[in-house]
């Protein structure tokens, strides 16, 4: 095992479609960054990426293919990875074979984890769920469980209530309630993939899990979730006390109120169409309901934590405590910029930006890995417009 890579000052940026942001430009204009190479399909494409961000001189074109980037790699480099997941883990073995730090805001993969042993001694970080959801998600609720820790007491009985919803839905609503900002086959197949969370203190999974839609209020405001994924690893990730029994551990997606029932025949392809029908009916409302030019997006994050004593507490017997916690971030997108790629690409410029200080250890990270980490990467995005609201009862 060799000692950590320092940073060489050269970040490559993989990928530049719609979650591609001011993050990028908080890299060319950081103080530690030598060079930035954007890599996309063709030149042609880098080059009018930069534009639309003004990035232009700012950052080298690239025409990206896997051998074109890995013959380009210099020890202490750093890849941003905004290729679909699928593409992550060979993008980290080429990193891990030229010496390159890696990072990504996807979920942590069977086949990228396979690999973090041999990045790690390499001496190299692998930065994941470094995002929106994940990431900013993780940071809100290590805050929430430490705020809660810390006045109720880790080795006290309780039981808690965590939910966390995510959604990128239109900031004016339309008919279909949602405008398709980002690969549309993942939205449709992220519906056929069952949930499985915790309620009433079981496990329960949800085969479809649109089917459990509920309304969920939200500062004042109406809207629908339903659970997605698999939330019980999360439980182990947050390292929520030993002492307190989970009644309610759920991940989920946040709709506008009304998208159920303007979803209904999506549902019904759902239940019966074969990956083709579905990868079909994806293009087709793609086409009909895209996020244009003229459009602009809102992104909607809730991550709720209610925590209750049971039995006695400091000698009061019978006496029960409870604490509340609630983190929002609700923004809209602008001219310049789209609200999920704001959220997505300055969360991740900013892991990047602490890749190249030296401050995350080689092996595998993700956005929250302690409460302190949480409360300084926060603190750090809200000076960068990614202000966000917590209430404590």
């Amino acid at each position: 095992m060799t000692g950590p890579v320092p940073a060489s000052g050269t970040v490559h940026w993989v990928g530049a479609g719609l979650s591609t942001g001011g993050g990028l430009a908080a890299l060319c204009d950081h103080d530690a960054v030598r060079h930035v190479r954007v890599w996309h399909r063709t030149e042609d494409r880098a080059a009018g990426a930069l534009a639309r961000l003004g990035l232009t001189g700012r950052a080298e074109p690239r025409a990206y293919t896997l051998d074109a980037l890995a013959a380009d790699l210099a020890p202490g480099d750093v890849v941003v990875s905004m290729l679909p997941a699928p593409e992550h883990a060979p993008l980290l073995a080429a990193c891990v074979r030229g010496g390159a730090h890696f990072a990504c805001s996807s979920y942590v993969s069977e086949p990228v984890l396979d690999q973090v042993p041999a990045a790690r001694a390499a001496g190299l970080v692998v930065l994941t769920e470094c995002g929106l959801d994940p990431g900013i998600d993780h940071l809100f609720a290590h805050g929430l469980i430490a705020r809660a820790e810390q006045a109720i007491g880790a080795g006290t009985p309780a039981s808690y209530r965590l939910t966390s919803y995510c959604g990128g839905i239109p900031a004016v609503p339309n008919d279909f309630r949602y405008r398709f900002s980002w690969a549309p086959a993942g939205v449709l197949n992220a519906l056929r993939s069952p949930a499985r969370y915790i309620e009433d203190g079981v496990e329960t999974v949800a085969e479809r899990p649109w089917e459990v839609t509920r309304p969920q209020e939200i500062d004042g405001e109406t809207f629908e979730v339903y659970p997605n994924r698999d939330s019980v690893p999360f439980v182990g990730q947050y390292g929520l006390p030993a002492a307190w029994k989970a009644r309610t551990f759920v991940r989920g997606t946040l709709r506008l109120d009304g998208w159920l029932s303007a979803w209904d025949s999506v549902f019904e392809e759902l239940k019966g169409g074969d990956d083709e029908r579905i990868g079909a009916l994806a293009r087709e409302l793609a086409a009909r309901y895209p996020t244009t030019g003229a459009d602009r997006d809102r992104v909607v994050l809730a991550v709720s934590l209610d925590v209750d004593t049971e039995g006695e507490r400091d000698g009061d017997a019978g006496r029960r405590r409870s604490w509340s916690g609630r983190c929002l971030l609700d923004l809209e997108g602008d001219a310049a910029e789209s609200a999920m790629a704001r959220c997505v690409s300055r969360t991740l410029a900013l892991g990047v930006r602490h890749i190249l200080d030296g401050s995350l250890p080689p092996g595998l990270s993700r956005a929250a890995e302690t409460a302190q980490r949480s409360q300084e990467w926060l603190s750090e995005l809200g000076g960068e417009g990614l202000e966000f609201r917590l209430t404590v009862d």
